[in-house]
């Protein structure tokens, strides 16, 4: 999309060096270009929408003030950045945002130097920023270094640990709080906006630090002062917290505000040590259905007209796999009063909104604290409720060690319901659920689940609560193959596979909802197929019996590979049993961002990449008279599926 008429200045801006030629005074048209430019682009494109538009003027007086890229700036999450992508040079290009290669819908050290740090999970802004002021400091640079967090970044427990441990090292670095919570607004205005001018100012600094070295030979009065000073700041700002880290808290100012932003930025760029400013933007600012409701603008997954805004879709037939979550969880806790549901701020996107309303007792989002979430499932489950954890699987990596240490090692009956399982779409390899499988199975004691479609997810989410012990239920983004979900609860016997196809010579095991691709791919072959539906414990009987009746096993799953597929192996190898086999997985390399379908193509994990893969394999590892069936069947197979693809 190239600027039009209404982005005269925005055009000639490729670079954050060409921002800087313009005079101040042009800013405030900059920042409604840019404003203006990101609406239109992310209305044709989709992506992240709300934060950015509250984040224009910040990102402008950043890149105006400071010498990026030898500046560094760190993201926090990235739902922020597309106003800095714009100005860094990749305005031309926003419409690819998301798509298959086009630019990733978050900063990326590969796609841009100014993009200085990969991000994608929150709070870790201000510990990359720390090692990157440290880093300078051992090797004489005087560069600047920022860490921007916001949008619920600072309820992740690393961010805490990072500030303890920048401001105990003294580290030559900014933080900016970019808060867009609208409760603290009535407190910016025009004398906190002055008043964080001057907290920020070398007079104040120089009376500050001169008054501490007076007062520390007098110890009772440098208490004093101390404490005077503290309760004073206290009254007027909430600095406290980033006072007893080693900050010099800055704030709160208006972050729409370049008259206040930009004084307060350079007397800050002057001063040394650690530095916390704290703006106060809107989220969704200049757009007014955003700034109505910033949660529902806050990712855009489809193409929408600025002048009407985001209009429901007609209703499918075909819920997600979130909506039977969404739905079995509120079934259930009618029928049990045990099960408490817990969420690490992600209560739409885990589709809990309809449980929060019925349930509102018995409902916790503990915020981003996922490590926090399952610890505090464990305590549940020790008084006797049944916790439910829902959590998407590239979250759930953040706990893996509490998931070990408080909920397996104690035997606890707590419950994953892992969403996101698999390549995501859009959001890319930061999101990708890729290796809860792997990470999981490994564990003494808990029951993996792979449901195969919709009506599997309720009856496993089913099972896994009835279980007395850590169970995980995992399953992909979006719609599944559109099973019909029976209402009633009925229970899966615990590590039992189901056979769905029976044929001869290959047989594959299929492990979660790439089963249909499985069944396209078995038909032309006359292959075996099981749907194996637990990892651990798997069904050893089947695996062993296949074993002995095919020459070639399949494994197929959307984890990486040496999940599911590892512990056939393990199972095979450990009876001596002696037959070819073949792992179907995620590749061991990065899958870029695009289409989910564009994703499970490149991963060759579609009908006709299964297909392909099996005709390969078999043309590597047989050649006589009596593989000649095989390869006929897996030829037609491959037909089949590029013509239905």
């Amino acid at each position: 999309m190239n600027p039009g008429s209404d982005h005269i200045l925005l055009s000639t801006i490729d670079s954050p060096e060409d921002l800087r030629r313009l005079p101040e005074r042009a800013l405030r048209d900059v920042a409604r270009e840019l404003r203006r430019y990101l609406v239109e682009s992310v209305s044709r494109s989709g992506g992240h929408f709300a934060a950015g538009l509250g984040a224009v003027e910040l990102t402008i007086a950043l890149h105006y003030l400071y010498d990026t890229p030898r500046d560094r700036i760190v993201w926090d999450v990235g739902h922020q950045s597309y106003p800095h992508k714009i100005l860094t040079g990749r305005r031309d290009r926003m419409h690819s945002v998301r798509k298959w290669g086009g630019i990733s819908p978050f900063p990326k050290r590969s796609e841009s130097p100014y993009d200085t740090f990969g991000v994608g999970h929150a709070g870790t802004s201000i510990g990359a920023a720390a090692g990157m002021a440290i880093a300078a400091k051992r090797t004489g640079s005087d560069r600047k270094v920022i860490a921007v967090i916001g949008d619920g970044g600072l309820t992740c427990g690393m961010a805490f640990e990072a500030l303890n441990h920048a401001g105990g090292a003294g580290a030559d670095m900014l933080v900016v709080v970019n808060d867009n919570k609208m409760s603290i607004s009535p407190n910016v205005g025009a004398l906190t906006n002055r008043f964080a001018q001057l907290l920020s100012s070398r007079l104040y600094a120089t009376v500050r630090e001169g008054g501490k070295k007076v007062f520390s030979r007098m110890p009772p009065i440098h208490e004093i002062a101390r404490r005077a000073e503290e309760h004073v700041k206290g009254l007027i700002v909430p600095g406290a917290l980033f006072e007893e880290f080693g900050f010099n808290y800055v704030g709160p100012i208006d972050g729409h505000d370049l008259n206040a932003l930009l004084p307060t930025l350079r007397n800050l760029k002057r001063l040394g040590g650690p530095q916390v400013l704290h703006v106060v933007t809107r989220k969704g600012k200049g757009y007014t259905p955003a700034e109505s409701d910033p949660v529902k603008y806050h990712g855009i997954g489809s193409p929408f007209d600025p002048a009407v805004g985001i209009v429901p879709g007609p209703a499918t037939a075909r819920p997600t796999y979130s909506q039977v979550f969404g739905d079995w969880l509120c079934d259930m806790a009618e029928r049990d009063e045990r099960l408490v549901a817990i969420t690490p701020a992600m209560r739409e996107g885990s589709k809990m909104e309809r449980f929060e309303q019925l349930y509102p007792d018995r409902y916790f989002d503990v915020a981003i604290a996922e490590q926090h979430s399952v610890t505090f499932a464990a305590g549940l489950a020790c008084e006797g409720l049944k916790p439910v954890v829902a959590i998407y699987s590239t979250f759930l990596q953040r706990a893996y060690d509490q998931i070990v240490h408080d909920v397996v090692l104690q035997d606890l009956p707590v419950m994953l319901a892992i969403d996101r399982a698999g390549v995501v779409g859009g959001d890319g390899p930061t999101h990708a659920g890729a290796y809860d499988v792997t990470c999981l199975r490994c564990l003494p004691g808990i029951v993996v689940m792979t449901p195969a479609d919709e009506n599997e997810t309720r009856r496993m989410l089913y099972t896994g609560f009835l279980h007395d012990g850590p169970c995980t239920v995992r399953y992909p983004r979006g719609a599944g193959p559109g099973v019909p979900v029976e209402s009633e609860m009925r229970a899966i016997r615990i590590g039992e596979a189901e056979e769905r196809r029976r044929g001869s010579r290959i047989a594959f095991l299929s492990f979660g909802p790439l089963l249909h691709h499985v069944m396209e791919v078995a038909e032309p072959l006359d292959a075996t197929v099981f749907n194996m539906r637990f990892v651990k414990p798997l069904d050893e009987d089947v695996v062993l019996s296949l074993a002995r009746d095919h020459d070639l096993l399949v494994t197929v799953e959307e984890n990486a590979v040496g999940g599911a597929g590892g512990a056939v192996g393990e199972c095979l190898a450990a009876h001596g049993a002696a037959v070819r086999l073949l792992h179907l997985g995620l590749p061991d390399r990065v899958i870029q961002h695009g289409g989910r379908g564009d994703m499970l193509v490149d991963a060759g994990l579609d009908t006709a990449g299964i297909a392909r893969s099996v005709e390969e394999y078999l043309a590597r590892h047989t050649g006589g008279p009596d593989d000649e069936g095989f390869s006929n069947g897996i030829r037609r197979a491959g037909g089949i599926a590029a013509a239905g693809e």
